[in-house]
């Protein structure tokens, strides 16, 4: 039983439950936190308006793994690895160095990380608003923004200007965010506007640096950004599977688990 949990913590483990089981149900979710039916149901209500699940009859039914969910979604999946994903993607920065933060949640909480970092100077491309507002207030942090065509969904820019004000610039790292990694088939995202714009990020740095919790390995989108022999490092947490791993780690990605 978890009782006592606080609103948002009760929804961010029923978005858990219903992503590792498929569905749940009103009257297992009631008994397991405590709390009655009709606060389940508001729950539920609350968390299909945000587009994290479908309400069926009784309960709540999973979406589908290559749905886009919402950035004010996923920030609520996986928080705890995205967290010590992000601590060792900072461990990587470097004074003085130029380094591209793609949109995302794991992203986003590295740039919550170089708030703590004490750099002297570094030069941060994002084309994530969200993260470019965590920064914007960092004196050591020379922001750089896209332009581009705005996806509420993401809080991300993309599109033709992203793409061109990116070409005339150079990283030393790139930090990317995926939705899906295949090592046979690549990094995939949802979204072909942003698989566009990943690519030219990672022809314009120096070490590709991809940064997903376990979920998203094996995982397969629409978009196709890059294979993997373009993919340098790759920090996922524990949970990994040790096969796609193993496969990953011949196929010459430094793989990172924490």
């Amino acid at each position: 039983m978890e009782s006592g949990l606080l609103v948002e913590e009760r929804r961010r483990r029923i978005c858990d439950l219903v992503r590792e089981h498929g569905r749940v149900t009103v009257e297992d979710l009631s008994k397991r936190f405590d709390t009655s039916v009709v606060t389940i149901r508001l729950d539920l209500a609350a968390l299909e308006a945000a587009g994290a699940l479908t309400r069926a009859r009784g309960g709540a039914l999973a979406r589908r793994e290559d749905d886009d969910l919402p950035i004010v979604i996923k920030q609520t999946l996986h928080h705890a690895e995205k967290i010590r994903i992000a601590k060792a993607a900072a461990t990587l920065i470097n004074d003085g160095e130029t380094i591209v933060l793609d949109s995302g949640t794991t992203t986003a909480e590295i740039a919550r990380q170089i708030r703590t970092l004490g750099l002297k100077s570094i030069n941060v491309i994002t084309n994530a608003l969200n993260i470019a507002m965590l920064l914007s207030d960092v004196p050591a942090v020379r922001l750089i923004m896209l332009g581009g065509v705005l996806r509420q969904e993401s809080n991300s820019l993309s599109g033709y200007m992203a793409e061109s004000a990116i070409s005339s610039l150079q990283a030393d790292r790139l930090f990317l965010g995926v939705d899906g990694l295949d090592p046979e088939i690549g990094l995939m995202t949802p979204h072909l506007a942003e698989a566009q714009l990943n690519a030219k990020m990672i022809q314009i740095s120096r070490q590709v640096v991809a940064v997903t919790d376990s979920s998203k390995l094996l995982r397969r989108n629409v978009s196709v950004i890059a294979k993997v022999d373009q993919l340098h490092i790759l920090i996922t947490d524990t949970a990994a599977r040790p096969d796609v791993v193993d496969d990953l780690r011949r196929r010459g990605v430094d793989v990172r688990l924490v």
